[in-house]
C-alpha cells in the first residue's frame, strides 16, 4: 500500500499524542483527560487506515467522517489539558496545529469522496 499524506500525518500525530500523554501521566500524575486524548488522537489514524479497506464508497466516507469526529474531539481534549495547566503552551500550539492540518485534509477528502460518489 502506498503511503498517503493523510495516513502519514495522522500516524505521526498519534505517536506525538502518545508521547505527550505519557509525559503528562508521569510528571503531572493526570490520567483521566490524557487517556481520553490518547483514545481520540490515535483513533484518527486508525479510522483513516481502516478506510483503505472499506467495503465500498459509503463505508470509505463513513470511516473518514469518523476520523474527522475524532479529530474534533482531540482538539477539545487538547484545549482542556492546556486550560487546566497539564499541557504547556508550546506543546498545545504544536499539537493543535497538526490536528488542524489533519482536520482540513479530512474535510477535503470527505468532500472529494462524496462528490465522486454521486457521479
Amino acid at each position: 500500500m502506498t503511503e498517503s499524506i493523510l495516513r502519514t500525518k495522522s500516524k505521526q500525530f498519534a505517536k506525538e499524542i502518545v508521547f505527550v500523554c505519557q509525559e503528562i501521566k508521569q510528571n503531572k500524575k493526570e490520567s483521566n483527560l490524557s487517556n481520553q486524548l490518547v483514545r481520540s488522537g490515535t483513533s484518527i489514524g486508525a479510522n483513516i487506515y481502516e478506510a483503505n479497506y472499506a467495503q465500498g464508497k459509503r463505508d470509505f466516507i463513513s470511516k473518514l467522517e469518523i476520523a474527522l469526529k475524532e479529530c474534533y474531539e482531540s482538539e477539545y481534549w487538547l484545549e482542556l489539558l492546556f486550560e487546566t495547566n497539564y499541557l504547556c503552551e508550546s506543546d498545545f500550539l504544536k499539537l493543535r496545529g497538526e490536528c488542524g492540518n489533519i482536520r482540513r485534509l479530512l474535510i477535503a477528502s470527505c468532500k472529494t469522496a462524496k462528490e465522486n460518489n454521486t457521479k
